[in-house]
């Protein structure tokens, strides 16, 4: 991956409480990180935006950003860590080139096979025709 730096107002922080097991700490204290990050102000090159849309799935709002949702740790320093960890790992798989698909095409005697497939799929599904008493 290239050295790649997050701009800080790409970023934007919000701590919320978080769900789960805790007691009543979970219930009162904002621990938790939402951290969204536009993509549109991050300037990545064209291929690492379309894989970083594609990485994100569901966690993309149609407005062009990324949220993610840190709440592993009991602390807000670790949740906002992760957050961001999180976030670089994913920008770093969004730097890595798939490998080009090189285009082939069956070979005959799978072709064979499919044609043989096919006619004995065939005869079974016109033995399910109606008797005819002749």
């Amino acid at each position: 991956m290239p050295d790649f730096d997050i701009p800080e107002d790409a970023l934007e922080e919000r701590f919320i409480t978080a769900g789960g097991p805790g007691g009543q700490n979970v219930n009162k204290v904002a621990t938790a990180v939402q951290l969204r990050v536009d993509l549109y102000k991050l300037g990545l090159p064209v291929h690492a935006f379309r894989k970083m849309k594609e990485l994100a799935g569901s966690r993309l709002t149609s407005g062009g950003e990324v949220v993610i949702q840190a709440s592993r740790f009991r602390t807000q320093e670790a949740n906002r860590q992760d957050a961001r960890e999180r976030l670089v790992d994913m920008i770093a798989q969004a730097h890595q080139r798939d490998a080009r698909r090189i285009a082939t095409k069956p070979g005959k005697a799978a072709k064979a096979r499919r044609v043989d497939a096919k006619k004995a799929r065939s005869s079974v599904k016109q033995g399910r025709g109606k008797v005819r008493m002749d």
